[in-house]
């Protein structure tokens, strides 16, 4: 994919992904680059950012003898995707007309 993602795209597909269940920052990273071309060091700003801003919290969890840190989604992480998705349909909307030339003239 040529184009790049903005940030609040990247924000928004992760705390998505969220809603589905709790996962592990590099299972987050990988399910990730299913769609999108990014690396674990940009991924993990990302996840620090939305746990500061109180959309994620975290709790780790044993696993074959190490702790593992698992994200979660907040009622303010709900919160805050579904004023992603309200952004994301009005951009697209709005791309859209523009790329198949109904600009309304």
């Amino acid at each position: 994919m040529a184009i790049q993602a903005s940030t609040e795209i990247l924000e928004g597909s992760v705390l998505a992904l969220l809603t589905r269940e709790d996962y592990y920052g590099y299972t987050i990273t990988k399910e990730m680059q299913k769609s999108f071309p990014i690396s674990e060091s940009t991924m993990y700003p990302i996840l620090r950012r939305l746990k500061k801003e109180g959309w994620l919290t975290t709790y780790d969890q044993a696993y074959e003898g190490r702790n593992r840190r698992y994200y979660k989604i907040t009622e303010e992480g709900l919160t805050q995707l579904a004023n992603i998705r309200a952004d994301w349909q009005q951009l697209k909307e709005v791309t859209d007309k523009i790329l198949e030339g109904n600009n309304g003239n």
